[in-house]
């Protein structure tokens, strides 16, 4: 018998150590599938074309892996997400032997809301949240353009992951 029991809390020990956790059965709105959410594409004021479209689309991806069971779409929608790119400049970091730029650094700038439609309450306001990552450029321009491309996702995606730990949160 304390074998068994010693075994038991073993495995638990183990498998909290490897990230896994039990969770409550509670009343959250955000994995009840009755729950619909409008999420647009975000306002974009910066230059690159797509941006607004990328960061909604991921973070509904985003919203889907970490637990929301509802559905997306504007009408009848409980709650509503806005967002806007703000800018997306990228500096000079670095600069090479031959006094061209060599790395950049891109910054992505967020405003973001969630409204509770049917109350017209705001849940979640931020104004300004960056996200920064750096990229290397060169004389070839295809080069430099797909480089700050990759940056680009890869600040959106750390960005959405921080969006959409909130969202949860909030819901």
């Amino acid at each position: 018998m304390a074998f068994a029991v010693v075994s038991l809390a073993f495995l638990l020990l183990a498998g909290a150590g490897c990230g896994y956790h039990l969770q409550s059965g509670g009343d959250s709105r955000f994995s009840d599938p009755a729950i619909r959410m409008d999420l647009a594409p975000f306002t974009n004021d910066s230059t690159e074309a797509d941006a607004g479209a990328y960061i909604a689309a991921r973070l509904r991806e985003q919203l889907r892996r970490t637990g929301f069971r509802g559905s997306f779409g504007r009408t009848g929608a409980d709650y509503l997400v806005e967002g806007k790119i703000r800018e997306l400049p990228d500096d000079v970091f670095s600069h090479g032997a031959d006094r061209f730029a060599l790395e950049k650094r891109l910054t992505l700038v967020v405003d973001i809301r969630v409204i509770e439609v049917r109350g017209g309450g705001v849940l979640w306001k931020a104004a300004g949240l960056r996200e920064t990552a750096s990229f290397y450029s060169g004389q070839d321009e295809q080069y430099t353009a797909a480089n700050r491309r990759a940056a680009f996702e890869e600040t959106a995606w750390r960005l959405v992951q921080r969006m959409a730990q909130t969202i949860r949160v909030v819901l």
